[in-house]
């Protein structure tokens, strides 16, 4: 962590060796990173629950089908918009390049027009300040950046080994891991 002053925009990969299930086999986008905390959405945990039965206001900003994802499990009846916007100037908190989230309060008629891509969380992962910092120490996280690919994935529960493949050498035989190596 020594030279890194924020992660906002990095993803985290959480190492096989992290058994909390609330973060096992998990990539998170980190929103935000600063002396004050981390905060950021799970983005490979999509839910049961569909954004049209959900939050219905939502609907037009989605994708036909679209589900609720599980962002994380703090405030777990929260919902955040992570969008792909048309100006970056409109996001609430502009994770990287034109991918950022919506405001709390969004004007939700011209909200359609300003989203190329939008996704819907409940609930957000969350860090105290020095937390994150102790975990990656303890290598519980493996760090890549972003993409928009990423954050709108159209397979996000391959997005762990997705990621890895891409980090390649040792990070690629990872992806390959099974989830309990005894079964293998």
């Amino acid at each position: 962590m020594k030279g890194v002053d924020s992660l906002r925009g990095q993803l985290l990969v959480a190492a096989p060796s992290l058994l909390d299930p609330n973060f096992q086999r998990t990539v998170v986008l980190v929103a935000q990173h600063g002396d004050d905390g981390a905060m950021g959405v799970v983005l490979n945990r999509p839910g049961e629950l569909e954004v049209s039965d959900a939050a219905p206001v939502l609907t037009e900003l989605v994708e036909p089908g679209a589900v609720v994802h599980v962002g994380g499990p703090v405030q777990p009846t929260g919902v955040v918009i992570v969008g792909q916007l048309n100006d970056p100037e409109h996001a609430a908190v502009q994770v990287f390049e034109d991918v950022g989230f919506v405001a709390g309060d969004p004007d939700f008629d011209e909200l359609p027009t300003e989203l190329r891509r939008a996704r819907v969380f409940a609930g957000l992962a969350g860090w105290s300040p020095g937390q994150l910092e102790a975990e990656i120490e303890r290598e519980d996280w493996i760090l890549e950046p972003a993409t928009d690919d990423d954050v709108f994935s159209d397979d996000p529960e391959a997005l762990w080994s997705t990621v890895l493949e891409r980090k390649g050498g040792s990070f690629a035989l990872l992806a390959r891991m099974p989830l309990d190596p005894s079964l293998n």
